[in-house]
């Protein structure tokens, strides 16, 4: 049987999309599952011996006690942090979704679950014609929304949740993520996502700086596991 697959999407960059990725990556494992990550873009690394690192991705294996190549892990990687589709026409190369797939498929063969994290936002450009949303589509699994909880987030949140539909790829649900500790009326936004959103979150991560690297999303990843699920794509 082949694995069960979330892509991790958000309403913008820095709303916390590693820390629920290795958060669930850390709950799956805890319920025995073996646990693939992918991180297929990723901007903004640091040069090793080995080649271009970045961070997100490292911690994305460390949560899954991932041994898998790094390269199929992160397929491209690119130094500055800017936009993926930018980095990419800089270094001369060209993000191919068929290349992602494969290494998609390779990860997926020896796991139950696979927790892929995009990069940026839901249409953030990968190249001059595609998009994470293209990229998650053409992986064919549902789309999991991180929710940064600032002001502005009810809108970005009806945006992304109206875009993923459009295109067809299933809704897993949305996970809220506290990034600004002082918004002001916290539960009423809640409350409005919630009622916007069409379902309560599956989780409410709070203001954890320094201690994210322990987070288990374990009654979320428990409600993940009951939903029906896409299955990774045959080789």
């Amino acid at each position: 049987m082949s694995a069960r697959g979330i892509f991790i999407t958000g309403t913008d960059t820095g709303v916390g999309k590693t820390v629920v990725a290795c958060a669930l990556a850390r709950a799956f494992r805890a319920r025995g599952e073996r646990v693939a990550v992918m991180k297929p873009i990723a901007s903004g690394a640091e040069r090793s011996r080995a080649g271009l690192r970045n961070a997100d991705a490292l911690a994305l294996m460390e949560a899954a006690g991932s041994r898998a190549p790094y390269e199929n892990v992160n397929p491209y990687c690119f130094q500055p942090a800017i936009s993926p589709h930018i980095a990419a026409k800089d270094a001369m190369i060209d993000v191919d979704i068929g290349t992602i797939m494969n290494k998609y498929i390779a990860l997926a063969a020896a796991a139950d679950w696979i927790v892929i994290e995009g990069a940026g936002g839901w249409l953030a450009p990968v190249s001059e014609r595609e998009t994470i949303a293209d990229l998650a589509k053409a992986l064919a699994l549902p789309a999991l929304l991180v929710v940064g909880l600032r002001l502005g987030c009810l809108n970005h949140a009806q945006l992304s949740r109206s875009s993923i539909a459009a295109r067809g790829v299933p809704f897993a649900g949305w996970i809220a993520n506290v990034i600004d500790a002082g918004l002001d009326r916290r539960e009423e936004n809640l409350a409005a996502l919630e009622h916007w959103l069409g379902e309560p979150a599956l989780a409410l991560v709070p203001y954890l700086p320094g201690a994210v690297a322990a987070l288990s999303l374990d009654e979320a990843a428990a409600r993940l596991a009951l939903r029906p699920g896409e299955r990774a794509l045959s080789p």
